[in-house]
């Protein structure tokens, strides 16, 4: 083998050799590439996850503030007995729905209240509404004249708008009916 030979050959080798090397640190680039790309992608996704757990956990607090199962199931009898009154002095649905009532208030005064009136002052409003639902019913059944009727209930709906102007804290006040 000639000397020109010889270095052709050994310039060929080194071009191989070079090619290899640029192949591998290619390979290299690409696999770490791929690592940063798999690292950026999972802390992007626990990121999501927390950040996902964290509007959930708001939501249902800002949900739990919003709601009071029991204000409502109260709520409900109450409508029922006290616009026909107002609107047209039937105390037919009140005679009907006292008991019912009455049952409410207890379940409502006993219940766990929500964070936002979670005092003593707002116990004692629940536990005057229970009470005073109780007479309301006790004096349906001991056969109370109409205008005593009516004037209980009135007081009594009365008293249950204060607890839901409480409730309502923000400004926003319960339609009047």
């Amino acid at each position: 083998m000639s000397a020109i030979e010889n270095t052709e050959l050994r310039i060929e080798n080194r071009h191989a050799l070079l090619i290899l090397a640029l192949k591998n640190e290619t390979r290299m680039k690409i696999k770490d590439l791929l690592l940063l790309v798999v690292l950026i992608s999972m802390l992007v996704s626990c990121s999501e996850k927390k950040h996902d757990d964290q509007l959930k956990e708001m939501a249902s607090e800002e949900s739990d503030e919003m709601e009071w199962p029991e204000m409502d199931a109260f709520h409900m009898v109450m409508a029922e007995a006290f616009h026909p009154f107002k609107d047209s002095t039937n105390l037919a649905p009140v005679k009907q729905l006292a008991e019912e009532m009455a049952l409410e208030a207890d379940k409502w005064a006993a219940s766990s209240l929500p964070e936002k009136v979670n005092t003593d002052d707002m116990r004692a409003k629940l536990n005057q509404l229970k009470i005073d639902t109780r007479a309301l019913a006790d004096k349906i059944k001991g056969g109370a004249a109409d205008a005593e009727i009516g004037t209980s209930l009135q007081a009594l709906h009365e008293s249950f708008h204060g607890i839901m102007e409480a409730w309502n804290e923000n400004g926003e006040e319960h339609e009047h009916h």
